[in-house]
């Protein structure tokens, strides 16, 4: 085991933004991954406990803000018209309204709901990557995009050919020049996520594309996003589908639009990928899961890539 490093905090922790999906709300989406919080919380453990990250000896941090926007029944499809807010308190929310019958969709409120993800980046900042489900999936990727260098070089080129701008709320004036609210995260994974609507307002996302190393993970038959829209994300990623021997970045289950947040392979797919973008497991021995006195490389045991 290398020498401890007395740079890092001993309470520095594993951070992980957590944005949930279209009609969902932070606290909701705490409740729907707790099965997978007390996975991750198990597998990065705080030091010295086996498989606890060396450069995140305070073990993980998940946080779950909510998005600005509350939906009211008519912004559901399908939904029967009873209330949102009924007896048992439920609310519903989302990071952005999509417009328009058919692609190329245009987002109403997207601005606003940047504006909510840059406010949490900079107040509860800094975090090491994001993960985010559905609506939320999309987002993530959307703000993987946002915080790499160059980025906003790519809006300003895409603005002059009708692209949306580069969000305000990205940017601070730190008193001597304008910088980003947050570094560039690690990571960036996307359970049930797509990729923003074709439409040329979107493109500077996308274009060049995503090189923040992410997660994909798609339901089989998703009926809410379809496998095409999930794919798009994908193919908007550079090595989207995984370096050769490395783990692989695209995951299938074999089941519909909700996050597999209890099944061990499917939390060994996410742990694994974690642990090769950071740098390997305790000691720094390669991509591994943490379990009984051994660590066992992801792509050795049925995921279902």
């Amino acid at each position: 085991m290398p020498p401890p490093n007395n740079d890092i905090p001993p309470d520095r922790k594993l951070r992980i933004l957590m944005l949930h999906g279209y009609t969902q709300s932070g606290h909701l989406f705490e409740i729907k991954t707790k099965a997978l919080k007390k996975s991750l919380e198990k597998h990065f453990p705080p030091a010295p406990k086996p498989g606890h990250l060396p450069q995140y000896p305070g073990g993980l941090e998940l946080i779950y803000p909510t998005a600005p926007i509350r939906l009211e029944t008519h912004d559901i499809p399908g939904h029967d018209g009873s209330s949102l807010d009924g007896s048992d308190g439920m609310e519903a929310y989302g990071w952005w309204r999509r417009k328009g019958d058919g692609e190329p969709y245009r987002y109403e409120g997207m601005e606003r709901g940047l504006e909510r993800i840059a406010q949490v980046l900079k107040d509860d900042g800094p975090f090491d990557g994001v993960l985010g489900f559905s609506q939320g999936g999309a987002a993530a990727g959307m703000v993987a995009s946002l915080l790499e260098p160059r980025r906003r070089a790519a809006f300003e080129a895409a603005q002059k050919k009708g692209g949306m701008r580069y969000p305000d709320s990205f940017v601070q004036d730190s008193g001597f020049i304008e910088e980003l609210v947050h570094p560039a995260l690690k990571f960036a994974v996307s359970y049930s996520g797509f990729g923003a609507s074709t439409h040329d307002l979107y493109q500077a996302f996308y274009e060049p594309r995503i090189a923040t190393p992410m997660l994909h993970v798609i339901g089989t038959v998703d009926t809410v996003v379809s496998e095409e829209r999930s794919l798009r994300l994908v193919e908007a990623c550079v090595d989207g589908r995984g370096k050769e021997g490395g783990v692989q970045r695209v995951v299938y289950h074999p089941g519909g639009h909700f996050l597999p947040s209890s099944g061990k392979v499917y939390v060994a797919a996410l742990v694994g990928f974690v642990r090769e973008v950071l740098g390997g497991g305790e000691g720094g021995k390669g991509v591994g899961v943490a379990g009984e006195g051994k660590e066992e490389r992801v792509e050795d045991m049925d995921v279902p890539f």
